[in-house]
């Protein structure tokens, strides 16, 4: 199983031109090794490009995605991690879902599917990724 990260996720709705070859590859590949897993946060950034639920649900199901609810433990996790984010001077806004993705993979130890390294690296050493770099 692993959690997808809605970067890679909307390479392939915008077919981006430098990514979308990348992202399905290693979608496949993650794939092979179980379900592609989203959680309610992932879901809900995706809704921004859709005019309509029944088209979320399509893509969705078209891509073979699983969406997961995210355990408490992440959800508390996720806000330790970003008050510690932001007492080292993190400011920058927005970036609360990438926290509750991060420690929805690490408390479920599942790998994440991302283009998105810095800060999961930062915040979560031990959660296995799938980047580009790797």
């Amino acid at each position: 199983m692993t959690l997808v990260d809605t970067n890679v996720l909307l390479d392939l709705v915008s077919d981006d031109p430098n990514w979308a070859d990348w992202s399905i590859a290693k979608l496949e590949a993650a794939s092979l090794s179980g379900p592609l897993l989203i959680n309610d946060v992932v879901y809900a950034e995706l809704s921004v490009r859709y005019g309509r639920i029944e088209d979320l649900d399509a893509f969705a199901d078209a891509a073979g995605l699983e969406i997961t609810p995210m355990p408490r433990a992440a959800l508390f996790l996720a806000g330790k991690v970003f008050t510690q984010y932001r007492k080292s001077g993190g400011s920058r806004t927005g970036v609360l879902p990438d926290f509750f993705i991060g420690a929805h993979a690490a408390v479920s130890e599942r790998p994440l599917l991302t283009r998105d390294v810095g800060r999961y690296r930062t915040y979560f050493p031990a959660l296995t990724l799938i980047t580009p770099e790797s």
